[in-house]
């Protein structure tokens, strides 16, 4: 790979400017770019504008948080060599990470032949002149450990004040630097109508983004409202005066367990109740939904989404049998059939399904009695952890990549590239160990009530029932007001549909022993 330099003879040259969020003693973009090019001009280099990178309110912590750095190690990586050294202010403008530091500084002096200089920083040739770099280095990233620890140390004392940290939720403005955040009437407006449509009038949130978006309400940031705004909206206790400090983890987002999370009164005005506020998240936690699951109002049927494959998992979907002659029939069919991923071919018509169903709520709403079985369930919090770890051993795989390429490359010596495979070894095996006591402990964490419907012959699906007492009277009523919905025609299916998932979480149906089994919604003690 040859020199890049231009007719004059002059070595090429590109410029990395960077100004952090923090800093407050470090020179402005203007003054470091007058610099470097002063500099380039003294020692014979030429800085074409295309290549001269700036990045503004940027930390140098992450590198893959900083595009125009990323955009300028692809540009020396390319075959054309567009330039023979990065000019720089300091060596933290760079990176304050030391081990990118290290890592970027390596593959580009060794692989690309491009030099990084620091012209506030001037080094010795020979050894000593990579330990004063090092040092530096350390000196960087120690600096910006202590900032950042100062940094949190301040902003956590103004949460334990009640002060607002960050840009306040629609409802609220800042009318100037580090005042309190004020209430804008006609957005606090339209917060009151979402707690009220959720609360009193007991809408869902697919409807009340509906509502809104048809009556051109916009969020904060002007786009239209959807089920995750509004969750946000529901959830955030900065409505009632209070501020939720600490809730996630900054460097992975994940949210903390809220013994770490710093909850006081703010010093802002509330625009709701907290009597109004505790009703919403008292609901929210009733009828808390996993993803994906879609919301009753789009239910073709008042079954959609409760009948079950007990070979997949995957719900039954509806479908309609159109006839010439004779009148249309609803039919479920197991949704992964019908997709070629399952094998089972759950079919069930409206005729025989129905019937069973209304028995089975029935005979609990009239003898408060039902035979029942134990059935073992998947914990939430098992679950994600699962999904969690899965993710951990994806990247470990693509760390160990990156070591050997590392290696490959001549950025690691041997005794370095088996020091990490060793290490990312130990830790797969500790994440192995944790996927197998997750999934031991899906078979053993718990159980729910089943309700087997047992059928008699293959026209008609009836109740069984008899045994332990399940539901109180408090239960009994409920279930007594779900039958009555069910059989009326004065409910839409949305309505049915949402009022059967409030007591009922799924019904397995079993085409060959022409039974069906209802899991209920965990009942209240007492």
């Amino acid at each position: 790979m040859e020199n890049n330099t231009n007719q004059d003879g002059k070595k090429a040259a590109a410029l990395y400017i960077r100004v952090s969020t923090h800093d407050q003693e470090e020179l402005s973009p203007d003054s470091q770019r007058r610099l470097l090019l002063d500099y380039a001009s003294a020692h014979g280099m030429s800085v074409p504008e295309h290549h001269i990178y700036q990045e503004n309110g940027v930390s140098g912590r992450k590198a893959g948080k900083r595009p125009m750095f990323q955009r300028m190690i692809a540009a020396a990586k390319s075959p054309e060599h567009p330039f023979d050294v990065i000019l720089v202010w300091k060596y933290s403008r760079f990176a304050r990470n030391q081990e990118e530091s290290i890592v970027y500084k390596s593959m580009l002096r060794n692989k690309c032949r491009v030099e990084v200089v620091s012209i506030s920083e001037p080094l010795v040739d020979g050894p000593f002149g990579s330990l004063i770099e090092r040092i530096i280095e350390w000196m960087d990233e120690f600096y910006s450990i202590r900032l950042s620890g100062d940094v949190r140390r301040g902003m956590t004392e103004k949460a334990l004040r009640g002060g607002c940290q960050c840009r306040p939720p629609l409802g609220y403005r800042i009318p100037y630097h580090n005042a309190v955040p004020e209430i804008v009437p006609e957005e606090a407006a339209v917060i009151r109508l979402i707690f009220e449509k959720y609360v009193n009038e007991h809408l869902s949130l697919f409807a009340i983004a509906k509502f809104l978006n048809g009556s051109g309400f916009k969020t904060s940031q002007g786009n239209p409202f959807e089920k995750r705004a509004l969750e946000y909206i529901l959830k955030n206790p900065f409505y009632i005066g209070s501020i939720r400090w600490n809730r996630r983890r900054s460097s992975t987002n994940e949210i903390r367990s809220p013994e770490e999370w710093i909850m006081q009164n703010g010093n802002h005005p509330p625009i709701i109740s907290e009597e109004l506020f505790h009703r919403a998240q008292e609901r929210f936690q009733s009828e808390y939904r996993a993803k994906g699951v879609r919301p009753s109002e789009t239910a073709r049927h008042w079954l959609s989404g409760l009948l079950k494959c007990p070979e997949c998992g995957r719900s039954l979907s509806s479908c309609v049998r159109r006839r010439k002659t004779l009148e249309d029939t609803v039919y479920f069919q197991c949704y992964g059939y019908l997709k070629g991923k399952c094998v089972h071919n759950s079919y069930v018509s409206e005729d025989l399904i129905v019937p069973a169903v209304l028995n089975a709520i029935k005979e609990i709403s009239e003898y408060q009695t039902v035979s029942y079985e134990m059935a073992p369930f998947k914990p939430d919090n098992v679950s994600n952890q699962a999904v969690i770890i899965e993710k951990k051993l994806k990247k470990l795989s693509t760390k160990e990549q990156r070591a050997r390429e590392a290696y490959l490359d001549g950025i690691d010596t041997k005794e370095e590239y088996c020091l990490n495979k060793q290490k990312i070894c130990e830790e797969r095996q500790l994440l192995e160990a944790a996927v197998q006591a997750c999934n031991i402990g899906e078979t053993s964490a718990g159980s729910s009530q089943s309700v087997p419907i047992t059928g008699i012959d293959r026209k008609q699906l009836s109740c069984r029932t008899g045994g332990s007492r399940i539901a109180g009277n408090n239960q009994s009523a409920q279930v007594k007001n779900l039958y009555d919905i069910l059989i009326s025609d004065s409910f839409t299916n949305s309505e049915k549909n949402t009022a059967l998932k409030s007591v009922v979480k799924k019904i397995v149906y079993y085409r060959e022993q022409d039974h069906i089994d209802l899991f209920y919604m965990p009942f209240p003690s007492g």
